[in-house]
């Protein structure tokens, strides 16, 4: 693990903004308030039209500028790229956007106090729950981090507290935030490509862990055995299954805090949305950051009533002849995926799936998800630059299983690709079927992101449903 990086003098520096997405707008927005100079280089040109006023245009994405006291890298940077070799070579501290804001923060006469949550899977859903605990409580709190608000907007508004998720790459080049408290909620392959192995990645997530406070989900054996090696002080075990001291867990069918109460039942496990094992998981997650930060019960309770999930993430978009049709985009590697499966059998046991998968494996094996949940699939229907990895896994552990392939969108035009699996999808499907796009991979081979994923294939399933006579 990295040392934490002293934090510089911001003003009348000069600093390199490398990237002008969203969250590096944010920083150079956030830098030129500051007093820096503020330079900011993109590979594509046309991104560098619209900056903050005050930030300037670079001419070279894999350069540092001279006299630069410091980068600011987009998150999706790769340790490998020839920008971080030439700031190394340069002897200029490289950052990610979340450190930026944690320099800042703590600048602040009233530094806010971060709440952090990371994971291969939940993380949206449970920074969302949070946020709504927090709310409930009368906190002043945000979601922010890779829930899409940078958080160095979330510094500069003045909230107090910080609900953030932040992905493993932000915690690579995040290496001085010492959350308040800190969550994993499970560790599963993702990224490797990026990251190199399940070591690094691993290691990546458990910088969430080196505050106060460390949560993690005890039922997630590599996420267990962070928490069991983490440097925090105190260490709280979330877990589908009665708690022990020192745990939350549910028992008589309640949300149930051991760790900062003896037994004091939070919340009621039915009243959970979403529900299933990734949900509740989710909510106890959430409940022993807020308790952590001094929320009452009752305030849990309140907070996971009030909360709602975002789109993409199981939702029923239509119904065609006795078939639904689920859209999972989020489901971006095969841990989320998986649980995808199980929310389909939890709702409906029995229940048969012609599922939609492919897209980007980002180094991911599909093999030990296709075994598994070879025994629910009516057929499958492969999409994405990956397909090959995909149709082998099928071939080895589902031989007996249908497969269609779809080719559409190869030549990156991704008009056709779902229309072209869904069509595929309701001719392989039967009466009581789910028709599920849980991908097991990213978008960006074919889509902007797998918002855009699931969109195509909502619109697609609804034009089905309104083809065959039948509403959504």
């Amino acid at each position: 693990m990295a040392a934490p990086i002293s934090a510089p003098q911001i003003a009348g520096a000069t600093v390199l903004v490398a990237g002008a997405g969203v969250s590096g707008l944010a920083a150079a927005e956030a830098l030129v308030a500051a007093g820096a100079q503020v330079v900011v280089t993109d590979a594509n040109p046309a991104a560098l039209a619209d900056l903050p006023a005050g930030a300037v245009p670079g001419d070279d994405p894999d350069g540092v500028p001279p006299g630069t006291a410091f980068v600011v890298t987009s998150p999706g940077r790769r340790p490998d790229h020839p920008l971080v070799a030439a700031a190394a070579a340069a002897g200029v501290p490289l950052v990610g956007e979340p450190e930026l804001a944690w320099w800042l923060g703590a600048a602040r006469p009233q530094p806010p106090e971060w709440l952090v949550v990371t994971g291969t899977n939940g993380k949206t859903t449970t920074v969302g729950m949070l946020e709504s605990i927090l709310r409930a409580a009368g906190r002043d709190a945000v979601a922010c981090g890779n829930i899409g608000l940078p958080v160095v907007t979330a510094v500069a508004a003045g909230h107090r507290v910080l609900a953030v998720e932040l992905s493993s790459f932000q915690l690579h080049w995040s290496p001085s935030i010492v959350p308040a408290a800190g969550c994993v909620l499970n560790v599963a392959e993702d990224h490797l490509d990026w990251h190199g192995g399940m070591a690094a990645y691993a290691a990546a997530k458990a910088r969430a862990l080196t505050g106060p406070v460390a949560v993690a989900g005890v039922d997630d054996p590599a996420a267990a055995a962070l928490l069991a090696e983490a440097p925090a002080p105190r260490r709280v075990g979330v877990t589908l299954g009665p708690p022990k001291p020192g745990q939350l867990g549910i028992a008589g069918g309640e949300l149930v805090d051991r760790a900062f109460a003896d037994g004091v039942a939070l919340a009621d496990a039915a009243a959970v949305t979403p529900g299933g094992a990734p949900g509740l998981t989710d909510a106890l997650a959430a409940a022993a950051l807020a308790r952590a930060h001094g929320v009452a019960p009752q305030d849990v309770a309140a907070g996971l009533g009030a909360f709602r999930p975002g789109g993409h993430r199981g939702a029923v978009v239509a119904e065609a002849r006795g078939v639904v049709y689920i859209d999972d985009s989020k489901a971006t590697n095969p841990h989320a995926a998986r649980a995808a499966f199980r929310a389909v059998e939890g709702s409906r046991p029995g229940r048969r799936v012609v599922w939609v998968v492919g897209g980007l494996l980002k180094g991911a094996s599909v093999d030990e998800l296709v075994a598994e949940v070879a025994g629910q699939l009516r057929a499958a229907v492969v999409i994405g630059v990956d397909r090959s990895a995909v149709l082998a896994a099928l071939a080895r552990h589902a031989p007996e299983v249908p497969v269609h392939e779809v080719t559409a969108g190869d030549d990156g035009v991704m008009i056709g690709v779902m229309e072209a699996a869904v069509r595929a999808a309701t001719e392989l499907a039967e009466p009581g079927d789910a028709v599920l796009l849980a991908p097991a991979a990213a978008s960006m081979d074919q889509f902007r992101d797998y918002a855009e994923r699931g969109d195509a294939f909502a619109a697609a399933a609804r034009e089905t449903a309104a083809r065959l006579g039948v509403g959504a």
